[in-house]
């Protein structure tokens, strides 16, 4: 299983960016998709998931009404759209990929199984 994270880069505040994460190698549509970030200095967070086995959503508070989490079962791909962004979102993002993620867990960075390189969000203001 490999997942490949893609789409960062330096941003002005209130930009916006893709932010994409393909999957090989797995059965794609039955896995739940997260991701996450790190930021220097500061521990691993949540930031948004995508739970395959009712479709829902789930996002961390701060970035609610301005990243949305998607995929393209076609194209093996997640992805996650962020808009208005802002310093505080300056990090290295992480795609994730979870078999057995259930609601409890979708925060939960040790329920994931597989994980991508990250890709660098830098956003100034």
């Amino acid at each position: 299983v490999q997942l490949q994270a893609s789409g960062g880069g330096l941003v002005q505040g209130g930009d916006s960016l893709r932010l994409s994460c393909a999957a090989s190698g797995m059965a794609f549509s039955r896995y739940s998709m997260g991701w996450f970030r790190q930021a220097p200095g500061k521990a691993r967070e949540f930031v948004a998931a995508f739970k395959w086995s009712d479709s829902s959503t789930h996002y961390t508070n701060s970035v609610k009404g301005r990243f949305t989490i998607s995929r393209d079962n076609a194209k093996n791909t997640w992805y996650l759209q962020m808009n208005s962004l802002k310093p505080e979102d300056t990090a290295v993002y992480y795609c994730a990929a979870g078999a057995r993620i259930i609601t409890s867990t979708v925060s939960n960075d040790r329920a994931y199984d597989y994980w991508g390189q990250g890709t660098l969000v830098t956003v100034s203001s």
